[in-house]
């Protein structure tokens, strides 16, 4: 089963070599690595042209900036493997999980499969309290519209069928795409297993860029695409 390894990247500079390096040491058989820059402005261009290009299957440039949303749709659309998996480009999820995010979907067991960041025993590094509140309260807010029992709606780290996610529009550019791709699965009634990984965090000195703002637009889309599935 090929792995399409879909990388949305902005302003990345410092990790992004080293998340390439550990994706292609990751223990997968067959795989194919897709990074989607959206439009960078802080030379992370430049390593993409000059030591990442020669390293993965495809890069894809936004001319201008449009958020991790359209950065996945970018993506997603380029994707040729059976199935897709979502890798940041912060190192805050690690490859090393790979076979633990997968195995549900090459059992045959699942459709997707979300990598939570509040299950299981795996290392975490201890951040922001008020972080993890916002994700618990906008987990708690999506599963009242979807009914499902996930803990942890708002991770970076997931993996699906192809054909499934790519029967997805997606219409969110930025952050709101999370809880718009959770109503959209939970509407098709799919097959959606949730795994412990490991988290390593960063703070906002080492360039992380989710901010409240973020956690509004999180909240409206919970609302949109679940009160929209509701119409239909």
């Amino acid at each position: 089963m090929k792995v399409s390894i879909v990388i949305p990247c902005y302003n990345e500079k410092n990790t992004i070599e080293k998340v390439i390096e550990a994706v292609r040491n990751a223990p997968l058989e067959s795989r194919e690595i897709i990074v989607v820059d959206d439009c960078s402005q802080d030379g992370t261009q430049t390593v993409l042209q000059e030591r990442v290009a020669q390293l993965v299957d495809r890069i894809i440039y936004h001319p201008v900036n449009r958020g991790k949303g359209a950065a996945l749709r970018s993506g997603f659309a380029a994707a040729t493997g059976d199935t897709i998996l979502v890798q940041d480009a912060d190192l805050e999820y690690s490859p090393e999980d790979y076979p633990v995010l997968l195995e549900p979907l090459m059992s045959g067991k699942a459709d997707a499969v979300l990598g939570s960041r509040f299950l299981g025993g795996r290392p975490h590094r201890v951040l922001f309290f008020w972080h993890m509140v916002g994700n618990k309260f906008l987990t708690l807010l999506s599963n009242m519209f979807t009914n499902i029992n996930l803990t942890d709606m708002e991770t970076g780290y997931k993996a699906f069928s192809a054909p499934l996610i790519k029967s997805i529009q997606i219409e969110e550019d930025g952050f709101g795409v999370e809880p718009e791709i959770i109503a959209k699965l939970a509407r098709k009634g799919c097959r959606m297993y949730e795994v412990g990984i490991s988290y390593s965090g960063r703070t906002y000195a080492e360039g992380k860029k989710i901010s409240w703002k973020d956690g509004f637009r999180a909240v409206y889309a919970i609302f949109k695409y679940n009160l929209e599935a509701r119409r239909h």
